[in-house]
């Protein structure tokens, strides 16, 4: 049995600032989700012998020379490389991270003016073209928005970057245009398949974009808002959507995410939710995970819900979904060593049922049950063992939810415990990136084992519950 790859897409991002985290780091975090039930994915590490100089995307046939000097990074890549390598996400040598990309909306007034470029960049190539050639997470904001400029894109996306002081956000508009905005290190951002940036203040400190952004929209007339109006520059209202299909797939995750961080909404179709949040508490990796798994918990929204109607169930996309592929929360920690700062903690496979291993990216290997799947179906590689479990916990989640409530309990604490050891341990080792290297070893074992235990629990409870029974035992 073979998958084929498909096209990315239908994301959910959260970006946490660094006085909003419990212990000061940034984390921008996305489940990498497509238009397929499976799409198995890899984590690796990248050399610079191993980048490119010179780049064919397969999709657009992009061509173009890169730098002579990158920077070592990680990536979550494809399995299957038909349609390009697809790296999704990582952390740089110099502890810059980069997700990329959640797929945005647009409008017809924008690409009249500005339409995409077909033989221009997409999801496939920017974190290969990006990510190796920056030193702060600003400098990705304006590499990316200089190739944007020269080369274009073909479609909608939103890219996240981080280094251990800023988040930055950037949103593609049209086919050449781009706005980018520093997140308030006070505050996170919950952002879907839409274009999220409301206010933006030309020319302010913690705004970037295009040089003629602003005249692109005054002499065109592209603002849609009243002379008055609160926000001069709403660009969700100027460059985005706000449509039925919003109301339902988008909107919804936004306000589910945003009331189990503190910022209370009543209403999950609202439009106009807003693009950065105060916290009003420290938010965890623990926190951040829960949301990206989230399925409308203690909401008539649940699809796993046993007192709403089949109509509540179905009404709006959750953001955990069969179509998750992998998850990742990128942590550039601060009071640490540089080595030790970037953490990439990665899952494969729907998140309902699976756990995030904090593995360091200061490293020269990932560990073989990450870095080796294979379109083909198997078990022994992480990403198919989590998809085997995720399949399994649907069929009746009430009846396992308990088992997956324990063991991701009990597998963080044994992912610290081991984070914890090695900070503690790493000045003493002579050679840091193999140290961390076979640190990671360690916690990859531990995922691998607990993830198997997990599954074998599922698979005895279930067959005690199965329908093809009969009550006489002889």
């Amino acid at each position: 049995m073979k998958i084929e790859n498909r096209r990315k897409g239908s994301c959910t991002t959260v970006l946490v600032g660094r006085k909003a985290s419990i212990d000061g780091s940034t984390m921008i975090a996305r489940n990498d989700d497509g238009h397929e039930a499976l799409d198995p994915q890899r984590f690796v590490v990248v050399h610079p012998d191993e980048q490119p100089r010179h780049y064919k995307a397969v999709l657009s046939g992009l061509e173009l020379d890169l730098p002579d000097n990158p920077l070592r990074y990680t990536s979550t890549p494809n399995a299957v490389l038909a349609e390009g390598i697809w790296p999704a996400a990582g952390i740089n040598s110099e502890n810059v991270a980069m997700s990329a990309t959640e797929t945005i909306t647009t409008n017809p007034r924008i690409l009249g003016l500005d339409p995409y470029v077909a033989d221009g960049m997409g999801e496939e190539d920017l974190v290969t073209l990006v990510l190796p050639y920056v030193k702060t997470a600003r400098e990705g904001v304006e590499r990316l928005g200089e190739l944007l400029a020269t080369y274009g894109t073909y479609e909608p996306n939103g890219i996240a970057f981080a280094d251990h002081k800023e988040v930055w956000w950037l949103e593609t508009i049209g086919g050449h245009h781009w706005a980018a905005v520093r997140i308030p290190d006070d505050a996170y951002v919950v952002a879907p398949n839409r274009m999220n940036i409301d206010d933006f203040k030309f020319n302010s400190e913690g705004y970037l974009c295009s040089s003629d952004l602003k005249n692109l929209i005054d002499e065109n007339h592209l603002n849609p808002d009243l002379e008055g109006y609160e926000t001069p520059y709403n660009l969700r209202h100027i460059f985005g959507s706000s449509s039925i299909k919003d109301s339902v797939y988008n909107n919804p995750r936004t306000w589910y995410g945003q009331n189990f961080l503190g910022t209370v909404s009543e209403d999950p179709q609202n439009q106009e939710l807003p693009f950065i949040c105060e916290a009003t508490r420290k938010i965890t990796v623990e926190d951040v995970k829960f949301v990206l798994s989230s399925h409308f918990e203690n909401t008539s929204y649940d699809p796993y819900g046993t007192t709403n109607t089949p109509e509540e169930r179905k009404l709006f996309r959750p953001i955990g979904i069969n179509r998750n592929h992998s998850v990742h929360i990128l942590q550039v920690r601060n009071h640490v060593p540089k080595e030790l700062a970037g953490v990439q903690w990665l899952a494969f496979g729907a998140n309902t049922f699976n756990h995030v291993v904090p593995f360091y990216t200061a490293i020269t290997d990932t560990p073989a049950c990450y870095r080796d799947a294979k379109g083909e179906y198997d078990p022994t590689n992480m990403y198919w063992l989590s998809a085997t479990t995720a399949v399994l916990g649907d069929s009746n989640y009430d009846l396992f939810v308990d088992l997956r409530n324990t063991f991701e309990l009990n597998t963080m604490a044994k992912f610290h415990e081991i984070q914890n050891e090695t900070d503690r341990g790493f000045d003493a080792a002579t050679d840091k990136l193999a140290y961390l290297t076979e640190a990671n070893e360690k916690l990859a074992a531990v995922a691998f084992k607990n993830q198997t235990e997990l599954l074998g629990r599922m698979v005895v409870l279930g067959s005690a519950n199965m329908k093809l029974r009969f009550d006489f035992n002889d």
